[in-house]
This record gives C-alpha cells, structure tokens and sequence, in this order.
C-alpha cells in the first residue's frame, strides 16, 4: 500500500508549486515598489484599478477593489486628495485633477475620522479617571476599616 502512495507523492513533489496568490495588502506591497504614485500616495487617476488589474492580470478584481479601498481610505491617502492638484497614474504621470467636491470630500471624512478618535481617547481617558478614583475610594475605605479594627481591637 506504501508503494501505492509514493508515485503521488514523488508526482506532488515534482510538480511546480503555484506562487501564492496575492491579498489586497500584498497588491498594495506590490504596487508601492512598481508605482511612484503609490508609493508617494498621491491621488489616483480615475478608473485606475483597470490600470492595476492590467499590469497584474494574475490578481483577481475583487482583491483589486478591496486594495483600492484600503488605499483611498488611509488617513495619507485623504491628506494628499484634501490638498488637490493634480492625479496620477501608475507611472506617476499627470491624469486628471481633484476636484473641489473631492477635497471637501476628503476634508469632512478627515475631520469626522479625528473627532471619533478623540471621542475615543476621551473616553478611555475618563474610564481611567473612573477606575483610578475607584481603587482610592476602595485605599481609603480599607484605611478606615483598618483604623476601626485598630480602635476596637486595644479594649
């Protein structure tokens, strides 16, 4: 039976293994040592996951969408397109301009985005204060007891 078995080992072993195929973070790796534009984080030229999907044929569309998104929605990524200018392609040529409408875009998903994060740090802040008045009212009443044991305790 063991002999049976070895032909589709040595067969599996022989064989060339596939490359792994490439996540939406690994494109974005992958994009960012080919691509001046990614790699700078200017804005994109419009339509431009057609452009990704061509010089990386081998990477399905939905990991070229869902890199797309993690890019455009990176906190560098809405910084450039709030200062405007122009777009750039793969080569880091000129391909367009932001326009007034998407930097106010950008500017207003900025603004929301830092003011969850500092609702966010106020409010583990205030949970801190929280436990940190906690455990004094807790020192304190321990102190008390022991005091009142201490009083009680001498007659």
């Amino acid at each position: 039976m063991i002999s049976e078995l070895e032909p589709d080992v040595q067969r599996d072993e022989a064989a060339p293994a596939k490359a792994p195929a490439l996540d939406a973070r690994g494109l974005l790796q992958a994009l960012q040592q080919v691509s001046p534009t990614f790699r700078d984080c200017k804005p994109l030229a419009i339509r431009i996951d057609k452009a990704v999907g061509e010089r990386f044929p081998e990477v399905e569309r939905k990991v070229v969408r869902n890199a797309m998104r993690i890019h455009t929605a990176s906190t560098r990524y809405l910084k450039a397109m709030e200062k405007g200018g122009a777009r750039f392609d793969l080569d880091g040529k000129e391909d367009g301009t932001v326009t007034d409408e998407q930097r106010e875009h950008a500017r207003q998903t900025l603004k929301e985005r830092f003011a969850e994060a500092a609702k966010r740090r106020k409010a583990a802040e205030q949970a801190e204060k929280a436990k940190r008045e906690a455990e004094e009212a807790e020192r304190r009443k321990s102190q008390k007891l022991q005091q009142l044991v201490g009083k009680f305790s001498k007659r």
